[in-house]
This record gives structure tokens, C-alpha cells and sequence, in this order.
């Protein structure tokens, strides 16, 4: 079933159960995948004729493959040109919590157009995102509420309101999701994807991830290494356990910072054109008052500091959007402010999608590793990094705080068997009955093996084809390190690195030099040495406008 080698690693690690860790050695049957039967898609997803949708059933528990079942979207658009075919490319663009089911349309994009004449581009929403198996944890109207405040310096009384909302956000996602919440994880989106590659016909997997999607897609060759043909990760999680995620997200908010300068630094340098100042104390100055004035008097009745941050973190993700948000900044304080409407302006619409993609990520956060429990451990580390990167870490960690008071294994189960009373009183006996069972064997487990921590990710030496990396210098989104540990990790894996750069999503963007390495290895699988580099995309000019990034979103 799988390589010589890759199947000494994986006997013991395809069994890691919901918090990602390994179990014992005696695993349940692996699955089977049945083919996907691609069809038109559902009006619901919004897609043109041109695609093709279909649904892939997939264990909710990989520990029971003949247990509950959930359902995936995926959609695909076949290659362009039948004769040069090589397979499948299955792509993911982060999060957790976002979905690649537009990713066949990105073949009629010109930076795309080779790849797309030999791979058949498919997408897919991961389990608990859009409509498979949605989760959510929260009333999207009550998630969505505006304005909304963001302090780089919170004083006690903000504090405390927002630990009661952390806590009551991971109330309600054990309440709405109940027994099944643990199973929302890296380690079951891995198996999902290995579901995926064998449901498309597919001996080895061709994989492209980015951001969240190069982690998972890490711990797939770590359990899956025979089944890799080719694999590319875009802008690297760090997957040293130890960072998974806390770390991660404290390392985040001060690559963050930096990128905040870097934006503050090219506006003051082009002050003859936003007059927001000659330097980057000028400018930040120039943004907190913009602040100030929308917490005093919210824009438009929607807009507040929160928005205003929400939107100004995006210059973090990619360059592009320096010039739109320096045009917002400069409009609204000189007296004009329809710019900043059009770019912070939370679209009601969208609040459901927006709320689903929250509660996927926290799950996946929250499961995949361990947290500080108490409160005082993250005011002291979010305190002590704040003073030296105020302007994300304190919005990152309201966002993560509810993976302090997240349920365990058993909590969750006993949440379940509510859950199944509530509905037994309408006659539904053996749900109640499945749901005690399923707590009690969760209890035994938890007592036979503690808690489980994230999956060691690493291949040994020729276990896993060689492997693509891509990484900017100065990304805040997964800080550079990130890529030069996960190269450590897979042996004979290559890092092809932008200099001086920090958009978040190097190949196929507007780096010419990195979207050729990512072309020659997905088309001839050609690899370059061990480490090259590629000079950095030119800097955005005043009243350059911005195009919609294809690759990596931001997760957050």
C-alpha cells in the first residue's frame, strides 16, 4: 500500500487520533475512497458551468472508518490540453477555515495557463468549511456585529470582557458541534486529503499548499511519504511541535510588526503624495489618530478601530494593498471618507462564511496542540511581546483565546451525550446510546493515554520524493524560519526564497523568477539546488491598483 520505507513511518503513525498525536499500533482498516462522481455545481457555490462539482464521503473519526460520515465539496476543471496530461493538482490556500473551490478557475489566468495544459486543477472546502460538514460556533449575526474595538495597549476592564467572550465562544462551539469537535483537525485533513487523491484515481499526489495548506500538507508526507509524486509549500507554517500554534501566533505578531513598518516607512517616503508624513513615527501617528476619531465616532455607524485594524492588517499579507490603504488613511483624515468605506466596510453578506471560517480555524488551532490554560501565562506573554510589536498582538490573541477554555476529548464526548439526550426526548434512543458509548470509550482512552500533542513532522532520508519550498524573507503571515525548519524536516527538499520580500504567496504571483522554479518542478519536475534565492518583486508606486491576490489568503 505504500513505499518500502514510507510504510515503516507510517504503520506507526497513521493511526494519530484527534489532537494529532501518535496512538498504539494496532489501526482500524484504512478507508476506502470511491470515485467521485463530478457533476454541475450547486448554485449555492457559485461556480461557472466550465467547473465541475462532486461530493467525497470521508470517516469523521479514522479510528471508526465504518462510523459516522461526513461529505466534502470538491471541484475540478480538466486539463487544457488532454495529450500533455500528468494528473491531478490539488491545491489549499490556508487558513484553517478557507476553501480551493475556485482554484480551477485560477487555469484561465495567464501566470497559470502551462500548469493548467497538464494538470486537471482541483479544489476542494475541507471538512467543517462552507457545506462540508459546516461547522460553527456562534450566530453569524452575533459574530458579525459592528463596530468593533481594537487596542494595542488594552487596560484591565478590555481584558476581562474579552476572556468572557473567549470563554463563551468555546461554550458555543462545544455546544454546536458537540462529540464531533475534536475530529476537526490537521491530522484528519491530512487523511482527507490521502481520501481525495485515491477518490480522483490518483496513485501519488501532486499538491500545492499555502500558508495553513504547507502544514497540513507536511503532515500528510510525514504520514503518507509513498504516496507523494510532487509536492509544493508556499509560505511555511513552522511545524516544530513545540510552536504548534501558540509560539507560532506570539512569532507571528512580531514579524507582523515588522511588515507594519515597512508599510509606514514606504508612506512616509511618498509623503508628497498621501501627506500622512516624512516618517514612519509621522505615519503611525497619523493612523492612531485615525483610530481615536473612529472609536469616538464610528464611520458610517460600522466602522471602528476594529475594522480599521482588520483592514490595515492586510499590508501585512501583500504589497499590493499598500497604496489602496495609504489612498483610505490619507482620505479619511484630510476629510474624504469614501475610500475607507469601500475597503473596511464589513459586507453583511458575507458574515456566515465569514463566522464558519472562524470556528474552523479556532477548532483546527485549538486541537492541533496544546495552550496555556490560564489566563495569567497569556496576558504575561502577550504584555511582554506587545511592547515591542504592538500592533497585531493583542487582536491575535483575542482570536486565539478561546483554546484556553477549549473543551478536551471527554468534555466534548459528555457535550454529545447532551446533545443526543435533548433529541431521545423526540424518540431517538440509539443516537443516546451511540453518543454514552462513544464517551465512554473517549474516557478510557484519555485515561490510558493522556493528552496528545501535535505530530512530529519529519520523513527519513529517501522516504519522500524531493519537495518544493517557497518562502519571502520578510513574510509575517509564517515568519521565514518556518521554512528553513521544515526543510530540516524533509530531506532533500529544496528552498527557493525571495529576498528582502514579504508577500504573503511567492510562486504564480508577481515574482517571475519564483513562478519558473514552481513551473519546471511541476512540469519536469525539475528541483534546484538545495537553497537558491530570487531578487524581490518591485515595490508598489502611488495610485497603483491593487489586484486580487491568486494565491495565499490570509488566515486570519
Amino acid at each position: 500500500m505504500y513505499g518500502t520505507i514510507g510504510s515503516l513511518i507510517v504503520t506507526a503513525l497513521a493511526t494519530a487520533p484527534a489532537g494529532g498525536a501518535t496512538e498504539a499500533p494496532d489501526a482500524p482498516p484504512a478507508p476506502v475512497a470511491h470515485r467521485i462522481g463530478f457533476g454541475r455545481c450547486a448554485p449555492v457555490e457559485q461556480l461557472p458551468a466550465s467547473v465541475e462539482c462532486g461530493k467525497l464521503a470521508v470517516p469523521l473519526d479514522y479510528a471508526r472508518p465504518d462510523g459516522k460520515k461526513i461529505e466534502l465539496t470538491v471541484s475540478r476543471i480538466r486539463a487544457t490540453v488532454p495529450g500533455e496530461r500528468q494528473g491531478s493538482l490539488v491545491f489549499n490556500p490556508g487558513g484553517p477555515g478557507a476553501s480551493s473551490l475556485e482554484f480551477p478557475l485560477y487555469g484561465g489566468l495567464p501566470k497559470w495557463s502551462k500548469v493548467a495544459r497538464a494538470y486537471d486543477f482541483v479544489g476542494y472546502a475541507p471538512r467543517g468549511v462552507g457545506r462540508s460538514a459546516p461547522l460553527s460556533c456562534q450566530d453569524p449575526k452575533e459574530f458579525a456585529k459592528v463596530p468593533t474595538d481594537s487596542r494595542m495597549h488594552p487596560d484591565a476592564a478590555f481584558k476581562r470582557a474579552k476572556v468572557a467572550q473567549a470563554r463563551a465562544y468555546a461554550r458555543g462551539c462545544a455546544r454546536r458541534a458537540g462529540a464531533d469537535l475534536p475530529f476537526y483537525n490537521s491530522v484528519n485533513n491530512a487523511r482527507d486529503l490521502d481520501m481525495l487523491r485515491a477518490a480522483l484515481g490518483e496513485k501519488k499526489l501532486t499538491y500545492m499548499g499555502a500558508s495553513y495548506g504547507t502544514y497540513f500538507g507536511a503532515v500528510y508526507a510525514t504520514l503518507f511519504p509513498g504516496h507523494v509524486r510532487r509536492m509544493i509549500f508556499d509560505s511555511v507554517v513552522n511545524p516544530e511541535p513545540r510552536q504548534i500554534w501558540y509560539r507560532n501566533n506570539l512569532d507571528q505578531n512580531i514579524a507582523f510588526e515588522r511588515r507594519w513598518g515597512d508599510w509606514l516607512r514606504w508612506v512616509a517616503k511618498h509623503d508628497d503624495h498621501y501627506h500622512l508624513g516624512a516618517t514612519r513615527q509621522a505615519v503611525q501617528r497619523a493612523y492612531d489618530q485615525a483610530a481615536a476619531k473612529l472609536r469616538r465616532d464610528p464611520l458610517d455607524g460600522k466602522i471602528g478601530p476594529g475594522q480599521l485594524q482588520s483592514a490595515f492588517l492586510k499590508t501585512g499579507y501583500n504589497d499590493a494593498f499598500w497604496p489602496m490603504r495609504a489612498e483610505a488613511l490619507s482620505g479619511y483624515l484630510h476629510g474624504d471618507p469614501k475610500a475607507l468605506i469601500a475597503q473596511a466596510l464589513p459586507q453583511s453578506s458575507g458574515a456566515r462564511d465569514e463566522e464558519n471560517a472562524n470556528a474552523v480555524y479556532t477548532a483546527v488551532e485549538c486541537n492541533d496542540g496544546p495552550w496555556p490554560r490560564s489566563w495569567q501565562t497569556w496576558d504575561r506573554d502577550n504584555t511582554e511581546v506587545a511592547r515591542i510589536a504592538p500592533f497585531e498582538t493583542w487582536d491575535n490573541a483575542w482570536m486565539n483565546l478561546p483554546c484556553a477554555f477549549w473543551p478536551d476529548r471527554s468534555e466534548s464526548a459528555e457535550a454529545g451525550v447532551e446533545q443526543a439526550a435533548r433529541r431521545a426526548e423526540h424518540g431517538n434512543g440509539q443516537e443516546l446510546a451511540d453518543a454514552t458509548g462513544h464517551a465512554a470509550r473517549t474516557a478510557m482512552d484519555g485515561a490510558l493515554h493522556g493528552p496528545r500533542g501535535p505530530l512530529d513532522v519529519h520523513t527519513e532520508p529517501g522516504a519522500l520524493p524531493p519537495v518544493l519550498l517557497l518562502a519571502a524573507e520578510r513574510d509575517a503571515a509564517t515568519p521565514y524560519k518556518g521554512a528553513v525548519e521544515l526543510q530540516h524536516r524533509l530531506p532533500g527538499s529544496s528552498l527557493v526564497t525571495e529576498n528582502g520580500a514579504g508577500t504573503h504567496g511567492v510562486a504564480f504571483n508577481d515574482n517571475a523568477c519564483a513562478t519558473r522554479y514552481a513551473e519546471a518542478y511541476l512540469l519536469q519536475g525539475k528541483i534546484p539546488s538545495h537553497r537558491v534565492y530570487c531578487a524581490p518583486r518591485a515595490e508598489p508606486v502611488p495610485g497603483q491598483k491593487a489586484v486580487r491576490a491568486q494565491l495565499a489568503r490570509p488566515g486570519k
